[in-house]
């Protein structure tokens, strides 16, 4: 009896996802890269916390400068603010001066007679007229047929010192052409204005002037408003000036003159600046101490590390500022003010500054020039104003510390950059090996399937 061979079942091996297969090993091969990609990412932040580092610096320092400046400084107080304004410079004395205001300075001011029209030809031919003001004497060309507008143009053109406009005065020849120095005083009057010889006769009788100070019986223009210095006296001293505005007539203080009549000056320190420049600069501190502090600071279980932890950059500008600021300067002559406890600053206990302003000012009350020494003096120990100016040059300044340490960062993110160009290469090396490899033994496994396939079915044929 016959009999029939099994037939074994068809079996096949599976082919390889080869995008997902690759992939997969790249994801392994790129951890050097990844790696260091946030090693440059770190580097990144913290260059980027030495910049917020940078500017608080740069902040304090400018605090730091505004107190000296603050020190040099005197306010200047009138009794009665109507009568004259003052300000004072760090040159100023300080004082008590009694003013006497007589006379104030005024611009001199020419109208000419009244035209019907400011828009029709006043004369038939050319004129060069000459004005004299102050000193100085200045030729203004007027054309033929010019009219009032094209006078008034041509004098403003000319740049002497003299301001020309036009006025109605709504008669019924109501225009009018007024002349106005442009700085008050004696010495900026328009003094004369003649027209040439071969000069038209119309322009001669708007313009011409002689002699302003002392004008003739009849003037061509009318002077509306005199020419005048300032008179005042300082003190019972007199005092002219061709301005209302005095910058020398009390050393180091500029005044202002409003009006005619005495008011009293009291020159003295500012000492209300000295203490807001005194809190800026506890403020100004105290931001950057606390952010080199807790920027540097490493993390436990209950706080995150600081984005410089541990850089010892950090934990030296930290021990130089306070350094600084536990070193007595030296008392002037005199003096007895060594540290700023003295005056009202002094440490907490998380390292931060606290102003007294109560003990400020009673320092400054007892002796103003004592407490300029303890901040700005120079010499043998200079203060601490200037000796922290010093230091916060050298920290922000170009090869001072923090770009030092900044130049260091991002020679090491180039170094790392560097490396991770050469690997990338090396990666698609990599990956194309990968997929070729792959793809090479999908092909097989496909060959392979085939073949058993043809196998299965010459046996089942058998």
């Amino acid at each position: 009896m016959a009999t029939t061979a099994a037939v074994p079942a068809s079996s096949s091996v599976g082919t390889l996802d080869v995008p997902t297969l690759v992939s997969q090993l790249m994801t392994v091969e790129r951890q050097p890269i990844d790696n260091l990609n946030t090693k440059v990412a770190s580097y990144q932040t913290k260059i980027s916390s030495f910049g917020t580092l940078k500017g608080l610096a740069s902040g304090f320092q400018t605090a730091v400068q505004g107190l000296n400046t603050s020190l040099q400084g005197f306010s200047a107080t009138p009794s009665d603010t109507s009568v004259f304004s003052a300000t004072a410079a760090s040159t100023a004395a300080a004082g008590t001066y009694s003013l006497n205001i007589t006379t104030l300075a005024k611009a001199h001011t020419l109208v000419t007679a009244g035209q019907a029209s400011d828009t029709s030809a006043i004369a038939i031919g050319a004129s060069t007229a000459t004005f004299v003001v102050g000193a100085t004497s200045t030729d203004v060309t007027i054309a033929a047929g010019a009219s009032l507008q094209d006078i008034r143009t041509a004098i403003n053109a000319a740049n002497m010192g003299v301001t020309a406009t036009i006025v109605n005065d709504g008669s019924g020849t109501p225009y009018r052409l007024a002349l106005t120095s442009n700085a008050t005083g004696l010495s900026n009057a328009i003094n004369s204005i003649t027209i040439q010889a071969g000069g038209d006769a119309d322009i001669n009788n708007l313009l011409s002037r002689n002699n302003i100070i002392n004008p003739p019986a009849l003037p061509s223009m009318t002077q509306t408003v005199a020419a005048q210095d300032a008179v005042f006296t300082v003190n019972g001293i007199s005092i002219n000036s061709a301005s209302n505005t005095v910058t020398n007539a009390i050393q180091g203080v500029t005044l202002t003159l409003n009006k005619n009549t005495a008011a009293t000056l009291t020159v003295t320190r500012d000492t209300s600046a000295v203490s807001t420049a005194v809190s800026g600069f506890v403020d100004a501190y105290n931001a950057l101490a606390s952010q080199l502090k807790s920027r540097s600071a490493y993390g436990n279980a209950t706080a995150q590390a600081g984005a410089l932890a541990g850089d010892g950059t950090l934990r030296l500008m930290l021990d130089q500022m306070r350094g600084i600021m536990n070193t007595p300067a030296t008392p002037a002559s005199g003096g007895t003010l060594t540290s700023l406890s003295q005056v009202g600053i002094a440490f907490q206990a998380d390292g931060t500054l606290k102003l007294d302003s109560s003990k400020l000012n009673s320092a400054m009350t007892d002796n103003f020039s004592d407490v300029t020494n303890l901040f700005s003096s120079t010499a043998p120990t200079a203060g601490f104003a200037t000796r922290l100016n010093t230091w916060a040059t050298s920290a922000v300044s170009a090869g001072g510390l923090i770009d030092t340490r900044t130049s260091s960062l991002n020679t090491s993110i180039k170094s790392y950059n560097d490396q991770i160009s050469k690997l990338e290469v090396r990666m698609a090396a990599i990956q194309k090996q990968y997929t070729a490899t792959y793809s090479n033994l999908n092909m097989m496994l496909s060959n392979m399937n085939s073949t058993s396939t043809y196998l299965t079915q010459q046996i089942a044929k058998m």
